[in-house]
Formats: C-alpha cells, sequence, structure tokens
C-alpha cells in the first residue's frame, strides 16, 4: 500500500473514531483495495465492520440490494449502481457510512459507450452521498490503485465538510 494511501487512512481513521462512527465498503472492480488500506491502521476494528465485494451482478443485487432493472439498463458502471452500493453496504453491514466503487479496470471489457479505466465511486450515509467519476485509462494496475486512492480522498473530503471538530472560543480543539 502506498505511503498517500496510509496518510488518508488515518485522516479518516480519526475522524471516524472521534465521532463514534463506524464504516464499511462495498467494491467490485477495487476487490477489497478500499478495505485494505482502511484496516491498515491500527484500532480499524473499532470502527470499521467489514466489506462485500461484489464482483458479478448477481451479488450486487443479492447482497446488497441493487435494482436489477437499473442493472439491465445501465450496466453496472454507472453513478446510480455506485450509490446503491453505498445503501445497500450501510443496510447490509449495519455501519453509519459506507463506500464503493463499480468500474472496468481493463485490459478488457470496455465499450464505445463505457470504456476501460471509466470508475464510478461514491460514499457517504443513506441520505447524503457523493460520487466521483474516473475516466482516464492507465492500465489495470494503475487503474485500480488510483481509484483506491481517489475512493479515500474522496470519503476523507466528505467527512471534513460534514463532520469539522468545531472549535470553542478559547480555540481549543473540542
Amino acid at each position: 500500500m502506498d505511503f498517500e494511501n496510509k496518510i488518508l487512512s488515518k485522516e479518516i481513521s480519526q475522524f471516524i473514531w472521534e465521532k463514534g462512527k463506524t464504516l464499511g465498503t462495498a467494491e467490485s472492480c477495487t476487490g477489497g483495495r478500499i478495505a485494505e488500506a482502511i484496516i491498515l491502521m491500527p484500532g480499524a476494528s473499532n470502527y470499521f465492520k467489514g466489506s462485500i465485494v461484489s464482483y458479478t451482478n448477481e451479488i450486487k443485487e443479492s447482497l446488497l440490494g441493487v435494482s436489477h432493472d437499473v442493472l439491465e439498463e445501465k450496466t453496472a458502471v454507472c453513478e446510480e449502481v455506485a450509490i446503491e452500493m453505498v445503501k445497500g453496504a450501510i443496510k447490509a453491514l449495519n455501519v453509519d457510512y459506507a463506500i464503493s466503487a463499480t468500474g472496468i479496470a481493463g485490459p478488457a471489457g470496455g465499450t464505445h459507450e463505457i470504456p476501460v479505466g471509466t470508475i464510478w465511486i461514491a460514499c457517504g450515509n443513506t441520505d447524503d452521498i457523493v460520487t466521483l467519476k474516473l475516466q482516464e485509462d492507465k492500465g489495470r494496475d494503475l487503474n485500480l490503485a488510483n481509484a483506491t486512492t481517489q475512493a479515500l480522498q474522496l470519503f476523507l473530503n466528505y467527512l471534513t465538510e460534514r463532520l469539522k471538530t468545531e472549535e470553542p472560543e478559547d480555540g481549543t480543539l473540542i
């Protein structure tokens, strides 16, 4: 795991730990890499409950509750599926927050409409989910590494914006 992911994971753990919240992941193309980055932090078992690696549509539907119709109409590589994966992971893992990734890492599998390197990332809670679309093909290994780092960064930005520590008048952090 690269240094950047360790730093991101540490910052995420501090936010989650401080607020007493829980986290899970639902991963397709990243195959557990996001979960791996999160559990590098000592004490991760206090806030990270688990991951569902939903590499096939069957698992996305049966374990995460992703809509069959959305999968049929838009494929697994779309914003709607990434969002449904977050909601499904929150429900299945009984967590406050989840991160998801679904896409085509390559080297094959892409189409003209959805080329290799297209990866949708989502994170948040049931009522507030943000997404990010990656579209650059740098080869399978770099596509997966980039998706993992971008997912961690997206979630850290999400937490930073929504769970800022309030500063009292004397300037000390709570």
